[in-house]
């Protein structure tokens, strides 16, 4: 395995032939970043690995890629080098290290581990019916403390990530957050305009045939995840301003919202775990499966709780999905902050940048 200091000078050296040779210009907004750039620091390298949406077209289109003695492969490296950000901005510190090498066990563990102790805390056995009310099992407040705490944490330690990370690759960190710029990063990143490659028709991923579909399944994802976001801000909208406690009715803005974003969710990470199983050993990170995998798992597994949950609600499997959903959510919020789920914030950060320097912002 190699450290931290050699992968950064190897990716610089495949980089420094990038940037003479340019025949890739234009495939994305890395090449017109490192353009910009005569020679890279560390924290240059940082940000074009988060810049790097892994699209590997640039792979299949270089000269110099194995096994040409050069040994240019910048997907590859710089998603090494985008695992390493994780570790390296994490707050705190040692956890990213840890979670980075063990990610997926970590993850199933700890999941293991929370539906043991949330089902020894309820007293309940397998088959236990309450009538569909989940707050005869888990008490509202319970609830609320628990996953309350969980969501802080994450939330904290994600921002601490980020701020680190973006005063790194950026010290005037203020001159990113300029309307102009922040319109031109979340106009990218919301129609994920890197994953439609050099002819705006899709990726060379997961081999050197283009596809849309590394796209779609991450809308699917992406947009999923917020929906179910949105059920659970109008379900607590719903509990606190207008007194109507769950569980809430089929058609209700609650239930819509899951349920929709639910579907999208399973789909999108069933997607996207197809394709990395086929995914070109060429172009993967290996070290980096098991922390994807981890992330994509507990989607998955969320999204299928969640909707089996409201399936079944009546029925006497209710106590254990309930427990499984929420040892699932917990355990995902939990290790949000050392796992994929950050890329979003770091390449919301790279995409910030590479529009404060494509608007010739020099402040």
């Amino acid at each position: 395995m190699l450290t931290l200091e050699k992968l950064l000078e190897e990716s610089k050296h495949s980089i420094g032939i990038c940037n003479s040779c340019r025949y890739c210009e234009g495939f994305c907004a890395v090449f017109p970043a490192m353009e910009k750039r005569l020679d890279f620091s560390n924290a240059d390298m940082h940000y074009l690995a988060n810049l790097c949406h892994n699209c590997s077209e640039c792979f299949y289109a270089c000269q110099y890629a194995p096994p040409h003695e050069f040994q240019v492969n910048i997907p590859q490296q710089l998603a090494q080098l985008r695992l390493s950000t994780y570790t390296e901005y994490a707050w705190p510190k040692g956890i990213g290290k840890l979670f980075a090498k063990n990610g997926l066990i970590a993850s199933l563990l700890f999941m293991v581990l929370l539906i043991v102790l949330f089902f020894a805390a309820s007293g309940l056995s397998t088959s236990t019916v309450i009538n569909g009310d989940f707050y005869s099992i888990f008490p509202h407040n319970f609830l609320v403390i628990v996953f309350g705490t969980a969501f802080a944490w994450m939330l904290i330690a994600i921002l601490f990530g980020f701020k680190n990370y973006l005063a790194d690759i950026e010290p005037d960190t203020k001159s990113l957050f300029k309307g102009v710029h922040i319109k031109q990063a979340l106009g990218d990143a919301l129609s994920m305009k890197y994953l439609h490659g050099n002819i705006k028709t899709g990726c060379t991923y997961p081999d050197d045939n283009i596809s849309p579909w590394r796209r779609y399944f991450h809308h699917f994802t992406f947009y999923g995840f917020m929906l179910c976001f949105a059920a659970t801000v109008s379900g607590t909208i719903m509990h606190y301003l207008f007194g109507l406690v769950a569980p809430y009715a089929f058609f209700s803005v609650p239930k819509i919202l899951g349920t929709v974003g639910g579907v999208s969710l399973a789909i999108g990470t069933a997607g996207l775990f197809v394709l990395k199983t086929k995914a070109d050993k060429n172009i993967k990170d290996i070290r980096q499966m098991g922390m994807d995998y981890a992330f994509i798992a507990l989607l998955f597994i969320t999204a299928v709780t969640g909707l089996a949950l409201m399936l079944w609600r009546e029925t006497a499997a209710m106590p254990s999905l309930l427990i499984i959903h929420l040892s699932v959510i917990l355990t995902l919020f939990i290790t949000m902050p050392f796992g994929k789920f950050v890329h979003a914030f770091y390449r919301l950060g790279a995409l910030l940048k590479y529009a404060k320097e494509s608007n010739n912002d020099p402040h």
